[in-house]
């Protein structure tokens, strides 16, 4: 609806820019290119099978999301695809509100909510909305 509002998630604030690639490193020079800089260290997430690393600089947070081992995590088939940029991700300040609003609006959870080691055992969860849009849900 272009001009009018729909009702949908609340409280939401934009986190990042998830960016698939295969080596961190190669994938950060292109970034620092570009004048973004490491936010924090590389970290690893057994659970989800990635490796991250998040950068700022003049535009948005990015997430750089490599595979922790070959063919390991969500990410085989992206990268297979040659997919780049595959989510984007918002804190909530309620998981189970945002997730039961996303279903209102057909949001499809994929991945349920999990502790992550990148937020600090936070949980975080990944949905599909309508326009098949990958988003991240971070808990606040």
């Amino acid at each position: 609806m272009i001009g009018g509002t729909i009702s949908g998630m609340t409280g939401l604030e934009f986190h990042h820019i998830g960016v698939a690639c295969r080596n961190l490193d190669r994938e950060y020079a292109s970034f620092a290119a570009m004048g973004y800089a490491p936010e924090g260290e590389v970290f690893e997430d057994p659970v989800q099978g990635i490796r991250g690393w998040f950068l700022t600089g003049a535009g948005p947070r990015i997430e750089l999301v490599a595979p922790l081992g070959e063919g390991s995590g969500v990410l085989t088939n992206v990268l297979a695809r040659g997919g780049k940029m595959y989510h984007m991700a918002y804190t909530t300040p309620d998981m189970e509100r945002s997730l039961a609003e996303a279903a209102k609006v057909r949001g499809k959870l994929v991945v349920e909510p999990v502790a992550a080691t990148a937020f600090a055992g936070r949980r975080i969860a990944f949905l599909f909305l309508s326009n098949m849009m990958l988003l991240e849900l971070i808990e606040r």
